[in-house]
């Protein structure tokens, strides 16, 4: 397994080559989407709001509000700034959630340099309130032994800023990776070792699972036995990937070359039939679900053994965990991530721009 940092796609060969990654091309759709978003949201408005309109409102109210809480009446200003803060790292977060983008929160490059523009906004502030002196001065504060702290604290703000960031969303992408990693290599031992069985191992398999399916069946309007019914889902699971397998190799299935990108395309597509699939049949009970159900999970599955040749190929075992891992690191982490980072970037800007009052009672 390697864990590799963002891809090259070209590089323009102007002032010594400007290299396109998989973090340049996210960063310039997040743009993009904010850009649009904010122009469709913008536009006619009226006096009487329809529910898109209320919903706009009520989203910058409710941005506004914590900008004014966090950093004051007086720096309600600054709320562009935070909001395109915010939704800029949410949405390169959640970006990576599609498996053909790289979230651009997980290249340190991105984090540093939304860190480093803070860091030039509190300086840019500090010396407009007070003065390029009175910022000097302010490394010597509060005695001037303290200034080489001072002086690393300043600098070690932005790299804390960035490299929180950074390290919480790029751990969840190596933890997630490690993780399927592990469960590839647990799920091709197991079914390896089957399929180097007989055909009569899967059939005995397949009886004792159809017969503990059979026991845990509810009795005088009972509960179903769980330890039953899971030991007998995963002996006739096993036992019917196995006859698959077997079944395959009887057809000598040629299977064509394709590109690994269409290859990752079909495959998601191919698991959101399978899981719709499995959805409908344990889903509301009617004989139309059912037979669709069975349908699609049928045909999902079938694609998914065509694009891994052969049923015994399928990572049976990732199909689950890393999918719900990579919804609490990309979701769940991302919403924190971007709110932890705004909430930091508003507390470092509101401290270099006190209230007008103040300004004044130290004048005096």
């Amino acid at each position: 397994m390697t864990i590799n940092g963002p891809k090259i796609y070209f590089t323009i060969p102007i002032f010594g080559g400007i290299p396109i990654t998989q973090t340049l091309v996210t960063s310039f759709l997040v743009t993009v989407i904010l850009c649009v978003t904010g122009v469709l949201l913008g536009r006619n408005l009226t006096k009487r709001p329809g529910k898109r309109q209320v919903l706009t409102e009520k989203a910058v109210t409710v941005i506004t509000g914590m900008v004014k809480e966090a950093m004051g009446d007086h720096n309600a200003y600054w709320t562009p700034f935070i909001a395109t803060v915010f939704f800029s790292s949410l949405l390169g977060t959640l970006l990576g959630m599609t498996g053909i983008l790289r979230s651009s929160t997980a290249d340190i490059s991105t984090t540093m340099t939304w860190a480093v523009l803070v860091s030039f906004i509190c300086w840019y502030e500090s010396i407009k309130n007070n003065g390029f002196l009175g910022w000097l001065k302010g490394f010597t504060e509060p005695i001037a032994v303290m200034t080489p702290m001072n002086i690393v604290s300043e600098i070690a703000q932005p790299v804390s800023l960035a490299f929180r960031h950074f390290g919480n969303i790029a751990g969840g992408s190596v933890i997630t990776a490690l993780i399927y990693w592990a469960l590839s290599g647990a799920s091709a031992g197991i079914l390896r070792l089957i399929a180097s069985s007989s055909v009569a191992v899967p059939l005995v398999l397949l009886a004792v699972g159809v017969g503990l399916l059979f026991l845990s069946r509810p009795k005088d309007g009972g509960k179903r036995k769980k330890l039953p019914l899971v030991v007998g889902i995963v002996c006739t699971a096993l036992a019917s990937l196995r006859l698959l397998d077997w079944l395959w190799s009887l057809t000598g299935r040629a299977y064509p070359q394709m590109n690994g990108l269409v290859c990752g395309l079909v495959w998601f597509a191919a698991l959101a039939l399978l899981l719709v699939g499995i959805v409908l049949l344990i889903g509301r009970k009617n004989k139309g679900n059912t037979v669709l159900g069975i349908v699609l999970a049928s045909v999902g599955f079938a694609v998914i053994c065509f694009v891994s040749e052969g049923p015994l190929d399928v990572p049976v075992l990732t199909l689950g965990l890393p999918a719900v891992l990579s919804l609490y690191f990309d979701v769940f982490s991302g919403v924190i991530q971007a709110f932890v980072f705004s909430l930091l970037t508003m507390i470092y800007i509101s401290g270099n721009c006190p209230a007008p009052q103040e300004n004044n009672s130290e004048i005096h």
